[in-house]
């Protein structure tokens, strides 16, 4: 796998993985690419094949709009399709990849060489016209026929989306029906040369925003305004949007999860966001800053829990290694301060890249609930969490990068700066 050292590039080298010299803009997209985007999907719809295999599936039909995307690169209406599932994508294991797409839009996929055919969805608008008692079984017939003509007598079929009555028309069938999100889920864990290129230029993205969002803290601004600021630039460079509306600020910032609010913010008190975007090329885009409200310095409880943020982030990428098991990890990790465990942080790591993905690992006390067992591997993808913040108390300080695993460790993705007037660095 050819990965490129992030933090020692040149000024004549780019943020990306060059897989080809230059390549055109695909249909549709608004930036150019540095990488080819056929490969991309190729990649992508390669590795899916290959955990159908080994999985035994015949075909998955395909209704989360991140896994159609993973699967084909076809994207249409993309928010309105995470509520109402009723665009699918039929991929068997062999034959051809069919699109059942919302009326008249097929034109939106139909270019792309991962699409064989495209027919009209079987249960467009059929949940709120009230008639999924009368859809269901016309999509189990045509599914099942597709099985019949090229399942070469394997009966086995994924649905990632696993609506009731749509898997109890497909038995009806015979078919063998089966919940295959956290198959799909454990495919995408590793990612391609091609989807580290689109993490990184998705990162910069980011990182630009946050630069905006951190020149316009002032006293007086208030949190959705600093929120706006950061959602218009992530659509500027190319983004989709934003996952969460986490920004917060002063009494607000603890506990996390705040989400941004009409509050306006005063001297002396701390922001703190997140930034989970859906990025450029659809990949996530996952670091986390917390930064002082001037004009006076911050206080010392302020830089304690910075530093001790600061220090729980970097002293978790030092052990990430391929190799390492999830468990391992949940016991090395740096050992948070008693008064501050009520409010950990759920994760220690969780997986990157269409959004938040496999794997999650929770910390050593959490973790039979919450975690399963794995190793890291080259070419995962992950953010390392921290929030330091304790009950009873007006600050939390909320930090995360993001990193690529490699052969030996790990290469950052999130380059932004940390806050010199927390870290109580002097020049």
């Amino acid at each position: 796998m050819s990965i490129v050292d992030f933090d020692n590039l040149t000024d004549n080298e780019p943020d990306h993985i060059p897989v080809v010299p230059s390549a055109p803009m695909a249909n549709g997209d608004s930036i150019p690419t540095a990488f080819d985007p056929k490969q991309l999907r190729a990649g992508r719809l390669a590795r899916l094949r290959a955990t159908m295999a080994e999985q035994g599936y015949a075909a998955m039909v395909l209704f989360d709009p991140n896994n159609q995307r993973y699967a084909t690169g076809s994207r249409n209406m993309f928010g309105y399709f995470l509520r109402n599932s009723t665009r699918y994508i039929y991929v068997p294991l062999e034959g051809p990849v069919i699109l059942f797409e919302y009326p008249g839009s097929a034109h939106v996929s139909t270019w792309l060489e991962t699409i064989d055919e495209s027919r009209t969805s079987k249960v467009v608008w059929s949940a709120v016209n009230q008639r999924d008692n009368l859809s269901s079984d016309p999509f189990g017939v045509e599914i099942a026929e597709l099985i019949e003509e090229h399942g070469r007598g394997n009966r086995k079929i994924g649905l990632d989306r696993c609506a009731l009555n749509l898997a109890r028309s497909l038995e009806a069938q015979g078919l063998e029906v089966f919940d295959c999100m956290q198959d799909t889920l454990h495919c995408r864990r590793i990612k391609t040369p091609e989807e580290i290129a689109c993490l990184a230029q998705s990162m910069a993205g980011s990182e630009a925003a946050v630069a905006e969002v951190e020149a316009a803290i002032k006293p007086g601004i208030t949190e959705n305004e600093l929120f706006a600021v950061m959602y218009g630039n992530v659509i500027r460079q190319g983004g989709e949007f934003i996952e969460t509306r986490l920004l917060s600020s002063g009494p607000r910032t603890n506990p996390w999860f705040n989400e941004a609010s009409d509050r306006v913010i005063r001297p002396g008190e701390l922001v703190a966001l997140d930034t989970d975007t859906i990025g450029c090329h659809g990949y996530y885009s996952d670091f986390s800053r917390t930064f002082h409200v001037g004009p006076n310095r911050p206080s010392a409880y302020q830089k304690e829990l910075y530093r001790m943020a600061y220090d729980q982030v970097h002293h978790n990428m030092g052990i990430l290694k391929p190799g390492i098991s999830y468990r391992e990890i949940a016991e090395q990790a740096w050992k948070i301060p008693e008064r501050f465990l009520d409010r950990r942080y759920p994760s220690i790591i969780h997986g990157v890249g269409m959004h938040g993905e496999t794997p999650l690992v929770a910390h050593h006390m959490d973790f039979d609930r919450f975690s399963k067992d794995g190793v890291l591997e080259p070419g995962m993808v992950v953010s390392v969490e921290s929030y330091i913040g304790e009950v009873g108390a007006a600050d939390g300080v909320k930090l995360e990068e993001e990193v690529l695993i490699t052969d030996t460790g790990v290469e950052k993705l999130s380059r932004y700066p940390f806050d010199e007037a927390l870290l109580d660095r002097q020049f």
